[in-house]
């Protein structure tokens, strides 16, 4: 099994950035720990802060991969182009954030992803990640 996660601005800032809201451990790190978890999953990870890269990442491995999961962060509240690429693929996209979006600003209450994907996660910190390669293995 082939899955990708694929991260939006600023998620490069993980450990550093606000770890009131995201933690302190880098995303680096984490993802170091995931692969360890699922070592039968061939894991992927991807991260730009360029809405372009990103709808060009889903677009190039979108009809070939098990799974995307995709915490496009800022974008997901204002990028339609992120989410004609999600419906735009054949391969599943599971929506993630590291935060509870909803108990945030009002603007992120707002997602041009989450319609188009096949599920959402969001609120349980970077265990978050874990919870959608694990929809994808079940």
């Amino acid at each position: 099994m082939r899955i990708i996660i694929i991260n939006g601005p600023n998620l490069n800032l993980l450990g550093k950035r606000e770890p009131e809201v995201y933690g302190a451990e880098t995303f680096e790190d984490y993802f170091s720990k995931l692969q360890f978890k699922f070592k039968d999953v061939e894991l992927e990870y991807f991260q730009s802060n360029i809405e372009g890269e990103l709808i060009s990442k889903i677009q190039e491995i979108g009809f070939t991969y098990d799974g995307i999961v995709l915490n496009a962060a800022a974008y997901t509240h204002t990028s339609v182009g992120i989410g004609d690429a999600v419906k735009a693929v054949t391969t599943p996209v599971i929506e993630v954030h590291i935060s509870n979006t909803h108990r945030r600003e009002e603007f992120r209450h707002v997602s041009y992803i989450s319609a188009p994907a096949s599920g959402v996660i969001l609120g349980f910190g970077l265990k978050s990640y874990d919870l959608a390669i694990e929809s994808f293995l079940f």
